[in-house]
């Protein structure tokens, strides 16, 4: 996510371990009720629209941004999952409420995505929930190292050039939005269906 990639690839290969049906569990930050951030999603999605279906763009309800996974849904013990939520609220209480800006757009090699500002809070929220998964199960899933927050607007749906999305978001003017944090969300997440959709397990606030 730090270089401008020439050609895109289709982001909906299944990762290993994932299939239709399967559930996972993983922490989210979420952005229900932030009018500014579907603001922006939906000026994305309306300037990427020309593009057709070589991008998957993201509804205002799935926005969100991807913080650390605990494990598939039968793999971990439902009642370990209940107790990494708990030891979360102890630590996140310590981690008080913030504010960030996010966009403007960038280019991955699978998505649009949208950087947020400042990013230090939001690495203590994630490092507050990996200590907390360590409480519980001990080991830690997912390295700590080479997380980049971000919120992707649409996926790309398909291999190309990258060229068409740099020129369309060229001429786009939509201003960064403005998002309060004040939760982190336990969810149980799947992409059956070209999205990822969740069903809350837990909401956490922050201090």
């Amino acid at each position: 996510m730090t270089t401008q990639p020439e050609t895109m690839r289709n982001h909906w290969w299944w990762r290993p371990g994932w299939s239709v049906g399967r559930r996972f569990y993983t922490w989210h930050l979420t952005f229900e009720g932030q009018g500014d951030v579907h603001r922006l999603a939906a000026e994305y999605r309306s300037a990427l629209a020309p593009l057709g279906d070589i991008l998957t763009p993201i509804p205002d309800q799935w926005l969100h941004l991807t913080m650390q996974g605990i494990g598939f849904v039968g793999e971990v013990k439902e009642a370990d999952v209940h107790a990494v939520a708990d030891a979360a609220r102890i630590r996140l209480a310590g981690v008080p409420a913030f504010d960030l800006k996010i966009g403007p757009a960038v280019v991955d090699p699978e998505a649009v995505l949208l950087h947020v500002h400042p990013d230090g809070p939001v690495r203590a929220v994630r490092d507050s929930i990996r200590a907390a998964i360590g409480d519980v199960l001990g080991d830690v899933p997912e390295k700590a190292e080479g997380f980049t927050p971000h919120v992707s607007v649409a996926y790309s749906a398909s291999d190309g050039p990258a060229s068409p999305i740099y020129q369309t978001l060229s001429e786009s003017e939509a201003a960064p939005a403005r998002a309060r944090i004040s939760t982190a969300e336990l969810i149980v997440i799947h992409r059956d269906d070209y999205m990822y959709e969740w069903k809350s397990f837990a909401r956490v606030p922050l201090g």
